[in-house]
């Protein structure tokens, strides 16, 4: 059964949120369940100057959680939300998928604008950055642009046809 986004539209639109969950998820499981740093988390020079690669100082900064909420553990939900939404709009009907629609859209905005604010705090104040964290950026930055990308398609498309068909 094919849903409203068709196969292409609905890979896009989890496949990188799928990504930014398993980030998420192994930094939740290794450094809070096992108390371990994640892989590839060895501190080294990054391309940017001053900056190094360095998961443990950013994970355990005073800026890696909210109210005793780690950072890591609120990216997961914000991706599962993503992948429920984008599932919801694709199966769900008719008016329960516009309203997903339009709350994925203003959830993925939520996204963006708080990445600067992460990126900020990582090169700035922390001058470190932790790999997953900037696999989650990144991932939050692709979900953003596609689900723009497609609501300018989906709206572009209701204008010249009205009908939807």
């Amino acid at each position: 059964m094919m849903g409203r986004l068709g196969k292409n539209w609905l890979t896009l639109m989890l496949t990188f949120s799928a990504i930014g969950l398993f980030a998420s998820s192994v930094v939740i499981y290794t450094y809070y369940y096992l108390h371990k740093l994640p892989p590839l988390c060895t501190q080294f020079k990054s391309p940017f100057p001053g900056v190094t690669i360095d998961c443990e100082r950013v994970l355990s900064s005073k800026y890696s959680d909210i109210g005793g909420v780690p950072l890591d553990l609120l990216a997961a939900v914000w991706f599962v939300i993503n992948i429920v939404l984008v599932i919801t709009y694709d199966f769900g009907p008719g008016r329960i998928a516009n309203v997903a629609l339009s709350t994925l859209f203003y959830w993925r905005f939520l996204g963006i604008v708080v990445v600067p604010y992460l990126i900020y705090v990582e090169t700035y104040l922390l001058h470190a950055l932790c790999i997953y964290c900037t696999v989650m950026h990144i991932m939050i930055i692709i979900d953003f642009t596609i689900i723009t990308l497609y609501f300018t398609k989906f709206k572009r498309i209701n204008v010249q046809n009205p009908g939807g068909n």
